[in-house]
Formats: structure tokens, C-alpha cells, sequence
């Protein structure tokens, strides 16, 4: 069967997830629809949660996020919590993005910028300050501390939310959440990943957002 971006379009515009999700799956290894795939999810992620979450999955699954702050980073452990923070950064200032420019552009720019802001916090001789820690860890500081940001856990897709709140909430390794939940590890930490990124969307306005 012939995938095409069109068929995403139509998929997103009928609110069928199913659809948009067998779509954009089928997309996957034509580099150019592909691309043309992500300009439309981010074109419409704004304003289609849809849409914002198969975007966020995509850039995850994809490594995209991961493969641009790995060209600034070195450090492998930094590199994944830099990438963390792209996700919540993609969540919250996709608006920002007019496809004056390939999304990819787009992307590369966030995640670069994002890395070099990890560097300056390393170079910092000071004690870093609240608002200097990394936007996944913002985020999971503002799930355990406040209770609108807990209240809005219930807004999240099932399969994220529970990975979550165990994490931010109930502050549990990713080990003994994998154990719990039955998952690996690594699904479970691209779970918190991804469901940190779209709460981060439902804080208005998510605390450090339009200072960069």
C-alpha cells in the first residue's frame, strides 16, 4: 500500500489517531515524505494534541533529538538528559515554528541551543540557580511540587500517565517502575520522556518558556 502525507493531513483533520498513527508508520524510511510528515505534525501541534503527540513520539523514536545535542555533547548520560529537555522544548514552543524553514532546521536549533545551555550550567562556578536546571527536570520538580501540575497527570494519555506519576509523584526508579508496570526500562523512561513534554503543555505558561 502507497503511504503519503496526505493521507496523515486527512487522518489528523478527522480526528482519527489510529489512522494518523498507521500513516505516519507507513511513512517511515522515505526520507523525504518524512520529513514533510514532521512539517505537518508541528504545523498543526499547537492547537491538535494529536498531532503534538505523534510528533513528540516521532522525534523520540527517531533519535532526532538524541543524534542533534550528541553533536554538541559528548558525555552519553548528558546527551539523553539533554534530549529529555528538547521534548518538553518542542512541546512548549512548537507554535514558534512557521515552516519558514524545514522542521529539522527548526529542531536542530532548539536541541543545539538547549546543549549549550547544559554547557554553561556545567561551566557555572556558582551554585546553579532554580530556574538554570534542565526543562525535564523542571518539569518533574513542578509534578511533585505542585498540585495543579499532579491534577493534570489525569489529561495524559494512559500509557504515559502512569509512568509518570510513578516517577514524579511516587519518585521510583525507572527499574522498579519497569518491574511494576511490566515494560523495559527504556520504554519506560521514553514514557516519562514524552508524558513530562505534554503535561509541560497544559502549564500556562510553563515556568522558564520565552527566555529563550
Amino acid at each position: 500500500m502507497t503511504w503519503d502525507v496526505a493521507g496523515l493531513t486527512d487522518a489528523l483533520a478527522r480526528g482519527d489517531e489510529g489512522a494518523a498513527r498507521r500513516r505516519l508508520a507507513g511513512l517511515r524510511g522515505d526520507s523525504g515524505q518524512w520529513d514533510d510528515a514532521m512539517e505537518q505534525l508541528a504545523t498543526r501541534a499547537a492547537d491538535d494534541a494529536v498531532a503534538l503527540e505523534l510528533l513528540v513520539e516521532a522525534i523520540d523514536e527517531s533519535g532526532l533529538a538524541r543524534r542533534a545535542v550528541a553533536r554538541v555533547l559528548v558525555d552519553e548520560a548528558a546527551v539523553e538528559d539533554v534530549a529529555q529537555d528538547v521534548l518538553v522544548g518542542v512541546a512548549t514552543s512548537v507554535g514558534s515554528f512557521r515552516g519558514e524553514a524545514r522542521f529539522s532546521t527548526w529542531l536542530h536549533a532548539l536541541a543545539r541551543n538547549r546543549a549549550v545551555d547544559h554547557l554553561r550550567r556545567q561551566r557555572a562556578t556558582s551554585p546553579l540557580e532554580a530556574e538554570d536546571v534542565g526543562d525535564a527536570e523542571r518539569m518533574s520538580s513542578l509534578i511533585a511540587g505542585r498540585e495543579t501540575a499532579r491534577q493534570l497527570l489525569s489529561r495524559l494519555p494512559e500509557h504515559y500517565r502512569e509512568p509518570v506519576r510513578l516517577r514524579d509523584v511516587e519518585r521510583l526508579p525507572y527499574g522498579e517502575i519497569a518491574d511494576r508496570l511490566d515494560r523495559n526500562e527504556n520504554t519506560v523512561k521514553a514514557h516519562v520522556a514524552r508524558g513530562r513534554a505534554l503535561l509541560a503543555t497544559m502549564l500556562e505558561p510553563f515556568p522558564g518558556e520565552g527566555a529563550r
